[in-house]
């Protein structure tokens, strides 16, 4: 299963690997990242492959949404499908 998840938030040092780490300790793959930081405000799109991971997707989900309190941004994760079919025109 593939997601994309989201990252917003004032740029501050340590996202990246924040997030990255956690989604290593997770066997979450990272298939591909844009990045891009404008005036302080830090914004991160990333494909992920979930295959190998063994919690399920609202327990990931609950806890980046405790990770994106920690470190005061929003982290957003949804299935790729619903993302697809979210921002089809």
């Amino acid at each position: 299963m593939r997601a994309v998840i989201t990252v917003i938030g004032k740029d501050t040092i340590g996202i990246i690997a924040k997030v990255s780490n956690y989604l290593y300790e997770n066997k979450i793959n990272i298939l591909d990242i844009s990045q891009t930081i404008m005036q302080d405000l830090f914004t991160m799109i990333m494909l992920v492959d979930m295959v190998e991971c063994s919690k399920q997707f609202d327990v990931i989900r609950n806890e980046l949404d405790k990770m994106a309190e920690e470190i005061s941004v929003t982290i957003k994760i949804q299935h790729e499908d619903i993302f697809n079919s979210m921002h089809r025109i």
